[in-house]
């Protein structure tokens, strides 16, 4: 079979530990068999990010915006354990973070449902779809420990030295203090970005906040979304048949359990930490969700929303066997190649990363699956099989499919 030929290059983001060892397994039996496989490579392993004072961070990310799509390996985001281990020059920066906050981008996360691993909560039939906004909030606050008697006071000196100052707490004992920020032009790109991707997918945008409790705050997000809608969305979600709904956070949370899914919720960035993880253990598993970040400038990045698999990492080391598994991986090489395809009008690319996931789901439907997979499926034959064995049914399957 003639290999499928790539016009522009896909930017490949090599990682770190376990899921290191499972790329490379993923391109030598899963892609290269089938693709003349193009990418411009950069190695985000922590080795390397050191080595370079983490610029090839910055390279790799200048390069998705050059070529519009990339494919991200799990990074280590080192603390001070991780810099004795490595012995590190200091403590890097998430590259997640790094590339976001160059891309100006939205996190989009949603569970791969596969027959025999049903949904803790029994009403969901389809996939819900989490669109965090990655910019700000508690993520980057500012706090104080208050250890005496006191006024705290929020105080902002304007440029043309105007002081404007109002008191959050007059203390009278000890106790603490937090202040966050947001940017208007961040929540804009947030809102655009969950907007073009709804209608992407075609699928009801939700967006809540806590604008009762927060009306300046928690207010401005819901004062753009509504404007941006108006303006620039309404008539499009209106042909698409899709509705933009808001609501407040914790009637998001209830209604959540009586809905069936099948829509996008977008959340500010702790909202949606919390409720990404939520979704990610009632429909399976972290390593089951697929994770692309969509940029209103039309840049994309696709990872898996896992971690580096520390503890399988060292067993493979110790020459143990692992049973790792590689499906949010899988999908963020499908993911990619697919827009990949879109955006060159390849549609031998586009189709071959629908026949992979295809490929990987009736993989798992047969009854071959890694250890996680096989402590939560009720299907009645299961086979536990190695990370690299999973791999190769995979291959096996997507062969009868070619």
């Amino acid at each position: 079979m003639e290999k499928i030929k790539m016009t522009t290059p896909l930017v490949e983001m090599d990682g770190d530990e376990m899921t290191r060892v499972i790329w490379q397994m993923i391109k030598d039996e899963l892609l290269a068999p089938y693709i003349d496989l193009n990418t411009e490579y950069y190695d985000l392993g922590l080795k390397h990010r050191d080595e370079t004072d983490d610029q090839v961070t910055i390279d790799a990310a200048n390069a998705n915006m050059k070529y519009g799509v990339s494919v991200k390996c799990a990074t280590i985001t080192p603390n001070a354990a991780r810099q004795k281990e490595y012995d590190l020059k200091r403590l890097y920066k998430s590259p997640n973070g790094t590339i976001r906050a160059m891309l100006d981008g939205t996190v989009f996360r949603a569970p791969i449902l596969v027959r025999g691993i049903d949904p803790v909560v029994r009403k969901w039939k389809k996939p819900i779809t989490i669109a965090r906004h990655a910019y700000g909030d508690v993520y980057k606050n500012t706090e104080m420990r208050i250890d005496k008697p006191g006024k705290a006071e929020i105080v902002f000196t304007a440029e043309d030295g105007t002081v404007t100052r109002k008191t959050i707490f007059e203390f009278q004992g000890p106790g603490v203090v937090q202040g966050m920020h947001n940017l208007d032009a961040s929540i804009e790109s947030f809102a655009r970005s969950c907007f073009a991707y709804a209608l992407s997918v075609r699928q009801d945008l939700w967006f809540g906040t806590k604008d009762t409790i927060s009306k300046i705050y928690d207010g401005e997000f819901k004062a753009i979304f509504e404007r941006i809608y108006e303006e620039e969305y309404r008539e499009a979600f209106e042909k698409a048949g899709i509705i933009f709904f808001y609501t407040l956070i914790d009637d998001v949370a209830a209604r959540l359990m009586k809905n069936e899914g099948g829509f996008v919720l977008a959340l500010k960035n702790y909202d949606g930490d919390v409720q990404s993880d939520m979704l990610s253990s009632a429909f399976g598993s972290l390593a089951m969700m697929t994770s692309v970040l969509v940029s209103p400038h039309g840049y994309f990045e696709y990872e898996a929303a896992h971690g580096t698999v520390q503890r399988h990492y060292y067993k493979h080391l110790a020459g143990e066997e692992t049973s790792t598994n590689s499906v949010a991986t899988i999908f963020a090489w499908t993911g990619a190649l697919r827009k990949r395809g879109e955006l060159d009008g390849n549609q031998a690319l586009s189709d071959f990363a629908d026949k992979l996931e295809k490929a990987t789901v009736e993989t798992i439907e047969s009854g071959k699956m890694t250890g996680d997979l096989a402590l939560i499926c009720d299907l009645p034959k299961k086979e536990k099989l190695s990370t690299l064995d999973f791999i190769k049914a995979v291959r096996e399957t997507l062969d009868s499919m070619m």
